[in-house]
């Protein structure tokens, strides 16, 4: 099980920006707002996902679960409204399984952030 990850950025206002408003959809919001540590929480309030002011880290995958088709969806289209680079639209991707559903998008340091969702339609 993973506790959490933490991703080093350039510039932790624009990161912060993306991820705020793509996360939203997915019930994930700042819960921790430091200076150079942004952290990020669903429900539970723990924070599990942190933005850190320092070497960005590079290319990492990082995949969020969506409750369901239409949040990967709202993910998607507010990543690429707040600075993100399409990676992927939302879609079925048989090749992982019948019912992954997911979409993919790039932030700032070039990040491939996922939304994805496993339940049938």
């Amino acid at each position: 099980m993973i506790d959490h990850v933490v991703l080093g950025v350039h510039h932790l206002d624009e990161s912060k920006h993306f991820y705020e408003n793509a996360l939203r959809p997915l019930g994930i919001k700042i819960v921790v707002d430091e200076a150079k540590l942004i952290g990020f929480a669903a429900d539970s309030g723990h924070p599990f996902f942190w933005l850190a002011l320092r070497e960005p880290t590079r290319r990492v995958h990082v995949a969020f679960t969506a409750p369901d088709r239409a949040s990967v969806d709202a993910f998607h289209a507010a990543a690429l409204r707040s600075g993100g680079v399409d990676n992927g639209p939302p879609g079925v991707r048989p090749d992982y399984h019948s019912d992954y559903y997911g979409a993919f998008a790039f932030d700032a340091d070039g990040n491939n952030v996922e939304a994805v969702c496993h339940r049938a339609a």
